[in-house]
């Protein structure tokens, strides 16, 4: 599970631990992640934190190394880690522009790459190996001030489906998840505009992926859109 210390990612984490998972929690922050993770075994859940900055290779491969160590399987991955900046297009800063596509869109192709070995074991076994990718409704429909955020969500998407048709056959499903705005500190920029109340809650995500763990090897769903009752039209507001 990256990007597990809090929001989606810990809300995900939760409910595999609640699953019956043991979760291995990545994200940069060694403090808040061994929070979340203590936050977690609190609740009786199996979880070992790695800190790890997504957006540097060795570090990814690290995590990886260290969760094969701990557990010696994968049966779950999670791509959740992201950035999501707003920036007119005449004034979009080149550090966030390298910043959202090296950990929303390389960092998942990365880590997707060292996990793949894993979740084919796993696969081999059950025949239900997920990897669930992050992606949005911004990379859904082209949005304002949220180009570059939208483009690397729209790769993830693309990113998803080819993989499917890759490892089609060895036991392994990948899901693109596309959430509207959900109440985080990711989306604070947009709260004077559109309250927390009217957000989707982290628990509303985390329950897509209960979803998934409960579906037969037979049913595949290759993404699954979340939108909050002002987004059916295509645009965020």
């Amino acid at each position: 599970m990256t990007g597990g210390s809090s929001g989606i990612g810990l809300a995900i984490a939760r409910l595999l631990g609640e699953e019956g998972y043991a979760v291995t929690i990545v994200a940069r922050r060694p403090e808040k992640l061994e929070q979340a993770a203590e936050e977690l075994r609190a609740a009786g859940i199996e979880a070992h934190a790695v800190a790890a900055q997504l957006a540097e290779e060795e570090e990814i491969v690290r995590a990886f190394a260290e969760h094969r160590e701990r557990w010696g399987r994968l049966d779950v991955l999670v791509n959740n880690a992201g950035f999501g900046f707003g920036a007119a297009l005449d004034s979009i800063p080149t550090k966030h522009l390298d910043l959202q596509m090296a950990v929303n869109l390389r960092a998942t192709v990365i880590a997707t790459r060292e996990g793949i070995p894993m979740l084919r074991e796993a696969g081999a076994e059950h025949r239900k190996a997920l990897i669930v990718n992050m992606a949005s409704i911004a990379g859904k429909a082209g949005q304002p001030w949220l180009s570059v955020y939208g483009a690397t969500k729209a790769a993830i998407v693309n990113f998803t489906q080819a993989t499917q048709r890759e490892v089609s056959g060895q036991g392994i499903q990948a899901t693109a998840i596309c959430p509207g705005f959900v109440d985080t500190a990711m989306t604070d920029f947009i709260k004077e505009q559109i309250s927390a109340d009217e957000m989707m809650r982290p628990e509303d995500v985390a329950e897509a992926v209960r979803f998934l763990l409960r579906t037969s090897p037979n049913c595949l769903v290759p993404e699954i859109v979340l939108a909050r009752p002002a987004e059916t039209g295509g645009q965020l507001l």
